[in-house]
């Protein structure tokens, strides 16, 4: 049995290709081994999940964004109903 292969090139920051050597060096495989099997299951979960439950590595945070989320994450709201009842001990 013969299996074609094609070789293909991306650009990676250094933070990556360390990672993703460490990875392959830590569990005995090829990076390209790794690189295969990591796409294929990216796009699996690209084609089974709904696009609302993909989260993207890298999210970007604007000032503007980046101040309402502080905003939101210093301000003490109380618990909603829901929440209540989910943490209420018996």
């Amino acid at each position: 049995m013969t299996t074609e292969h094609t070789q293909i090139s991306a650009s990676v920051s250094p933070e990556t290709k360390a990672r993703l050597e460490r990875f392959a060096r830590r569990h005995g495989l090829r990076k390209g081994q790794v690189i295969e099997s990591a796409l294929l299951h990216h796009l699996q979960a690209l084609n089974e999940l709904p696009a609302a439950v993909i989260v993207p590595p890298r999210l970007v945070v604007t000032e503007a964004s980046g101040q309402r989320l502080l905003e939101r994450l210093t301000q003490a709201d109380e618990p909603t109903a829901a929440m209540r009842e989910l943490f209420h001990d018996d």
